[in-house]
C-alpha cells in the first residue's frame, strides 16, 4: 500500500471541484469574528450595545427588508422581553442566556429572493418529530406578525 495522501481535489466527484465559500459566506464569517471580539470588549454593556447594533444593521437593509426588520424587532421585544438583541453572523438576532433563539436575515445577505426569519436549536419549538425552524418572508402583514409573535413566545417558554 502506498503511504501517499490523496489531494482533496482528487477526492471530489468527477468533473466537480470544491469552490469553497461564497463571498457572502466569507463576509458573514468575518462579521461573526468581529462580533465575538466586540462582545468580549464590551462585557456588561453588551445588551445596550446589542440593541444599538441590531437597529443599525436593520437601518442598513434595503426596503422592504428594512421595514420588516423594524416590525419584527418590535414584535419580538413585545412578545419576549427576556430576549436580548445582538448581531449574529451580521444578522439581527435575539438571545436568551447568551444563546441565539431567533434571527432575521435580509434577502440581500445571501442574494436570495426573500428574507428569512428563523429559529435556532435553542428555541423551544419541538413538536413531534418534525417542525419548521425558518420562514421565508416577502411581506409582513398583521397575520404574519401575530403568528411569529406566538412562535417567539413559545420559543422562549
Amino acid at each position: 500500500m502506498s503511504s501517499r495522501k490523496q489531494s482533496a481535489k482528487s477526492t471530489t466527484a468527477i468533473g466537480k471541484t470544491f469552490k469553497g465559500f461564497t463571498d457572502e459566506e466569507r463576509a458573514a464569517m468575518k462579521e461573526r469574528a468581529q462580533e465575538l471580539k466586540a462582545a468580549a470588549r464590551r462585557g456588561s454593556r453588551a445588551e445596550a450595545d446589542g440593541e444599538s447594533a441590531v437597529l443599525a444593521k436593520i437601518a442598513e437593509m434595503p426596503e422592504p427588508d428594512r421595514a420588516m426588520g423594524k416590525r419584527l424587532h418590535a414584535v419580538i421585544k413585545a412578545s419576549a422581553p427576556a430576549l436580548s438583541p445582538k448581531l449574529w453572523y451580521g444578522m439581527p438576532a435575539y438571545a436568551k442566556d447568551g444563546k441565539v433563539v431567533c434571527f432575521f436575515q435580509s434577502g440581500q445577505k445571501f442574494k436570495t429572493r426573500y428574507a428569512t426569519f428563523g429559529f435556532s436549536d435553542a428555541a423551544n419549538l419541538d413538536e413531534g418529530a418534525l417542525w419548521p425552524v425558518a420562514f421565508a418572508l416577502k411581506k409582513l402583514t398583521a397575520a404574519e406578525e401575530t403568528r411569529l409573535g406566538v412562535l417567539v413566545k413559545k420559543a422562549v417558554s
